[in-house]
């Protein structure tokens, strides 16, 4: 071959030698795959369990994030995604269709609420939003139109709870699928899927990765003729993951019982210091006993996480305040990574919610939610102290 040919076609090692295989899962960083059949080629652009051919569609190194994060939460399958919201978009639009009907819980994700707003106001999907501890009230709410009961394991950032394993049951005896963000539990303190979950979502951008790298999300499924429904929709929708942050992902989860350890103990100790500080109003860390979903979280989940919100007696001002005298913690959007990190809900993460939809999901002017990363907690603790 002529040089200019040459550095073009360069062949790819593939480490087949008989008694080896790599400690590490390689990274497939290529956009797509070559055939010698063409039979093969269009036979795999119509199947996930096919041969790799197009990294929207198939990649190695993403396929090693789903099964992982598969078997973790006790699904069938799993599609990864570009980010959190992809996933959380893909199954909302993939699942819903005009004139149907979701039933929430009000403690969401700002983002998670903005995009059922879109979706009522694009297309007319109705939204019912309900608290997550009451089996009637979820009964009243379900309509011969709903398809969707939307939950998050812990919510962000309120720590809310839902009763997954009263609600699944309802929903699923009226035909309704249960999908349950899980990114702030992860699948370490519960896994939704056992506990009656038709759906799993994961922010991997948060503790799954766990080193402020890496942006992806996850879906996995309980059954996997809907993984594969879905499979279908994800490769038109086109959030796929990137090959680079599957792997990091996976380099991240390899420490996550560590981490989520640390995490946890630093959050109780964290928790404690705020709960006694005349500065603060409130504090809302569902390990604690005083916490409304502190008896439901006890009854299935292994753990109450290191993500919380508390509340600054002097409101609004004072959490402006606050927020700017924090030397060793970080001021920012995201969470799940090794430092500890906070911000004032209402202005950032859930900007999209007017005054009285903020007062029903249960966020003051005066809250912080604060992710306790894996520190030495004297640090942390002398950190908000001096800042209070």
């Amino acid at each position: 071959m002529h040089p200019e040919t040459r550095v073009v076609h360069v062949v790819a090692p593939v480490p087949a030698a008989a008694g080896s295989r790599p400690m590490a899962v390689p990274l497939y960083q290529t956009s797509s795959f070559a055939f010698d059949d063409p039979a093969v080629l269009a036979d795999s652009m119509t199947r996930p369990d096919g041969a790799f051919v197009y990294s929207r569609m198939t990649n190695p190194t993403v396929r090693a994030l789903e099964e992982t994060v598969a078997a973790l939460e006790n699904g069938a399958a799993a599609l990864a995604t570009s980010s959190g919201m992809g996933a959380i978009n893909l199954l909302l639009h993939g699942l819903l269709r005009s004139g149907d009907h979701v039933v929430a819980q009000r403690s969401l994700y700002g983002g998670t609420y903005a995009t059922l707003q879109d979706l009522s106001v694009r297309y007319g999907i109705g939204v019912t939003y309900i608290s997550g501890h009451d089996a009637e009230e979820l009964r009243a709410a379900i309509r011969p139109t709903t398809r969707v009961l939307y939950l998050e394991t812990i919510s962000n950032p309120t720590g809310h709870v839902s009763d997954l394993p009263a609600l699944a049951p309802i929903a699923r005896a009226a035909g309704v699928l249960t999908v349950v963000d899980n990114t702030f539990a992860t699948p370490l303190l519960g896994r939704p899927i056992e506990q009656g979950a038709d759906i799993v979502v994961h922010s991997a951008t948060k503790y799954l990765g766990g080193h402020s790298d890496v942006t992806g999300g996850l879906a996995v499924f309980a059954d996997e003729d809907r993984y594969r429904e879905m499979w279908e929709h994800a490769v038109e929708f086109g959030a796929a993951a990137d090959p680079f942050a599957a792997w990091l992902t996976l380099r991240g989860m390899q420490t996550l019982p560590l981490r989520m350890r640390r995490h946890e103990e630093n959050a109780a100790v964290v928790a404690g210091f705020l709960n006694d500080h005349p500065a603060v109003a409130a504090v809302r860390w569902t390990g604690l006993a005083d916490h409304p979903s502190h008896a439901v979280a006890s009854r299935f989940l292994s753990g109450f996480g290191a993500t919380f919100c508390f509340d600054l007696a002097g409101g609004y001002d004072a959490a402006v305040a606050f927020s700017t005298k924090i030397g060793l913690i970080s001021l920012a959007p995201s969470l799940g990574g090794t430092g500890t990190v906070l911000m004032h809900p209402a202005s950032t993460s859930h900007r999209q919610l007017d005054e009285d939809e903020l007062a029903a999901a249960g966020i003051g002017t005066g809250m912080i939610r604060i992710a306790v990363g894996i520190e030495h907690p004297d640090d942390l603790l002398a950190d908000l102290g001096q800042a209070l």
